[in-house]
Order: C-alpha cells, then structure tokens, then sequence
C-alpha cells in the first residue's frame, strides 16, 4: 500500500500542474491576467517539482510522461493561448484590426494547437534527454505572458498584426528543428552552466525592472543564445 502510495506522487504533483492550468483558463476567461500569471507560475513549479520527485522516488511511469505532457498542453499551451485571445478581443489598445479585431484574436489559438505538435514530437523524439529540439512549451507561455504584460502598460496604441506576427513566429520555433539548451542544472560548475547563469542574472534584472513584461526579454534572450551556441553543441 505505503510503495503504491509513494510511486503516485509525481503523478498527484502532476495534477496540481493541470488544476493550476485549469485555473488559469477560467483568469484567461476573464481577463484577469495577473492570477493567469500566478496560475502559470504554479503550474510551472509544479511542472519541476514531480520530475524532481520522480527522480528522487525512482517512481516512473508510461503514465506519469503522458500526463505530464496532458498538464503541461493545458498549463502551457491552452491558457497562454486563451490569454492572448482574450486580450487581443477585447482590449482597447490594438488597431489596425478594425471590426474584424474578434476575428483576428482567433489566431492565438495557434499557439494550443502547435503546443500539442511540440509534445507529442518530444514525447516520440529520442534526440531531446538532455537538452531540446524548438521551444520547449513553459519558455512560450512565459513569453507570452511578458507580451501581455507589456500590451498592457503600453499607453500607444499597439499594432494588433504584430501580436499575429509574433504568435506565428513562436508557434513555428516550437515546432522547429533549432536545438535549445536545458535550463535544469545537473551541477553548479561554473563551465557547464555558465549560460543558465546567464539566464537567471537577466531574468532577475528584468523581472525588477520591468515587472512580468520583463519575461518576454528573458526568453528572448534564451532563443537568441540557443542560436548563438548551437553549432557548439
């Protein structure tokens, strides 16, 4: 009983990632973009955290990978996209849509369903145990959680096709063939993890600078170095 209670908790740290996510769906629905965030964020440390313990209990399972990917599509796939839906519907900020604005929202629907096409090719691709192959899922949602964040401190109007642009672009590099490097740390050795270091030092001077928006940079800066350092790898 103990051992089939111990081997079930990645899976149950698991289903908190999907209820975070599916609470940030309802935020998403109703515009309430901070408690998506926050739901994200959960989502996120919850995503890290039953890996951890799998590791930590040996506790894996066929069933624990395809729910992790089932949570993480919700988490990190529909919610972001409901979010940039919602804000490019009904906030004032975009032009250039005209009355077809509603229309145009549709498009952030791209990123659920090109989310889902990344895991389930990560989930068959046996090139990505240490490091990725396109953008992993969490780095996209942050991302655009930065973009949202950033729309809405914006006091000009914001041109709704660069938003469409943007969406496109990402819902191709998370299908791409561009290796990214990992950021779980397997050690703390200066050499190995000198870019994650990277990362962490201007996440934290942008998150203090700019608030959430200062995500969107981050990650910016992860697919900018993913590029630069990808030959090396």
């Amino acid at each position: 009983m103990m051992n089939a209670i111990v081997k079930n908790i990645p899976n149950s740290i698991t289903c908190l990632n999907l209820l975070s996510g599916c609470f940030a769906c309802i935020f998403a629905f109703q515009g309430q973009y901070d408690w998506v965030a926050l739901c994200i964020g959960l989502s996120a440390l919850f995503d890290f955290l039953d890996g951890m313990a799998a590791r930590l209990l040996h506790a894996y399972s066929p069933l624990g990978k395809e729910l992790d990917s089932l949570a993480d599509l919700i988490s990190f796939g529909l919610a972001p996209g409901l979010m940039v839906m919602h804000l490019m519907a009904y906030n004032s900020t975009f032009h250039g849509m005209a009355e077809y604005q509603s229309w145009w929202a549709l498009s952030a629907l791209l990123i659920p369903v090109f989310s889902a096409l990344r895991l389930a090719k990560f989930n068959i691709d046996t090139r990505q145990t240490t490091s990725f192959i396109g953008l992993p899922v969490p780095a996209n949602a942050l991302f655009w959680i930065g973009i949202c964040q950033a729309v809405l401190r914006m006091e000009s109007p914001v041109c709704g096709y660069a938003i469409v642009t943007l969406v496109i672009i990402f819902s191709l590099l998370l299908v791409s063939e561009i290796p990214m490097f990992s950021l779980k740390f397997k050690n703390l050795k200066w050499e190995e993890n000198y870019l994650r270091y990277l990362i962490i030092a201007v996440a934290a001077i942008c998150l203090i600078s700019l608030g959430l928006a200062g995500l969107a940079a981050t990650i910016g800066l992860y697919i900018v170095l993913s590029l630069l350092t990808a030959r090396k790898r």
